[in-house]
């Protein structure tokens, strides 16, 4: 059941922050603080839910602190020019703008500059000041939404609870935790909790504004750990419309502009998943413990054949697939990557199991 299908305003951040785990980065601030717990009037896990489904957002800007701490060995850091690994680990900081579900602006920052996601009206433009490089795209028609591929880290509260509220179904036990204040603002919390022992998740924790209805924290807990192994929540927040010169990108002086066709870009690319049904990339399972298999082209001993793109990094695979765990079965043989919240498996085979569930599951769905 997907109680926020109905809702547009729940995926106002949505064509802006697509590029987001593309232009990746940040700055660590350290943790969020505690506040007391606010005394609010009791609300059930349902009357919550329709909150969510009747709020109205017309406007916000606001701060964003991402943090995550996902238990991945140190060699994830050795592949380099991969801006999604850095939102895999640490703090990171995002200013957001919304004013309407044509004009958002994303802001992430770091210590050696700042990159842009601006969409206004059918123009969307990504910018990154350390290179002075930006990019701009002029968008079919207007109402469209920008034709980008889902990020694959949420970058707000509020994108991670569309994501999580979606997959509502008999698998997910629903209630309601303690009351919160997040970034000056009294909450409620609704808890999501996998019903299947091979999910590594134990608990989804979804703060929602007590008056505005909008989600202000998001929370991962894997199993065996009560502290978050991913939180994304808002350290600031104004629900007043932005002045509609936060939506006018103005290139500044020197700056290489690259226009870009509206097309929707190519399957496999960074950033853009192959669309569904792809026949390189199945489903096992449902819910919670659903686990992705893709095949690599030409693959022998999980490393994919093929020249390197010009301009590519050197990443030593060898050494890479090398510090991972040998492991071998009815099912085959190769490499495991283990994290506190999904696991990976490269088979000797050519092929690439991911989920977020426990390595059983995996080798489970490798032996189908």
């Amino acid at each position: 059941m997907s109680v926020l299908r109905s809702r547009p305003v729940l995926r106002w951040l949505v064509p802006a922050t697509a590029a987001v785990a593309v232009i990746g980065g940040g700055a660590a601030i350290g943790t969020f603080a505690a506040e007391a717990e606010p005394s609010l009037p009791p609300r059930t896990a349902a009357q919550l839910l329709v909150d969510l489904q009747t709020s109205r957002l017309e406007g916000l800007s606001g701060t964003v602190v991402q943090r995550a701490d996902l238990g991945l060995p140190p060699l994830v850091g050795m592949v380099p020019g991969n801006d999604l690994t850095t939102l895999l680990s640490g703090t990171h900081t995002l200013r957001v703008w919304y004013s309407g579900p044509e004009r958002q602006r994303v802001a992430l920052l770091d210590t050696l500059g700042e990159r842009d996601v601006i969409r206004n009206g059918r123009d969307v433009w990504t910018w990154d000041s350390r290179t002075n490089t930006a990019n701009h795209r002029t968008l079919a028609g207007a109402g469209k939404p920008a034709p980008e591929a889902q990020p694959n880290l949420p970058a707000t509260p509020q994108q991670a609870a569309d994501l999580a509220l979606g997959a509502i179904d008999p698998s997910t036990e629903v209630n309601v935790g303690r009351s919160a204040t997040v970034a000056g603002r009294d909450a409620y919390e609704l808890v999501l909790q996998p019903r299947d022992k091979d999910s590594l998740v134990h608990q989804l924790r979804i703060a929602i504004d007590a008056k505005q209805h909008v989600p202000l924290r998001f929370e991962v807990l894997a199993k065996g750990s009560d502290q978050p192994a991913f939180e994304v929540a808002f350290t600031q927040v104004d629900y007043r419309r932005p002045d509609a010169d936060q939506f006018t990108f103005n290139p500044p002086p020197g700056v290489t502009v690259t226009e870009e066709t509206a097309e929707r870009p190519a399957a496999g690319r960074p950033g853009h998943p192959a669309p569904a049904g792809d026949p390189q990339v199945r489903a096992v399972g449902t819910g919670w413990t659903t686990v992705l298999v893709a095949r690599l082209d030409g693959a022998t001993g999980g490393k994919p054949a093929g020249d390197k793109p010009a301009g590519a990094p050197e990443t030593d695979m060898s050494k890479l697939l090398g510090g991972l765990t040998a492991v071998s079965g009815d099912w085959g043989s190769g490499r495991l990557l283990a994290g506190k919240l999904f696991s990976v498996l490269l088979t000797d085979d050519g092929r690439v199991l991911a989920g977020a569930v426990t390595p059983e599951r995996l080798y489970q769905a490798a032996r189908g």
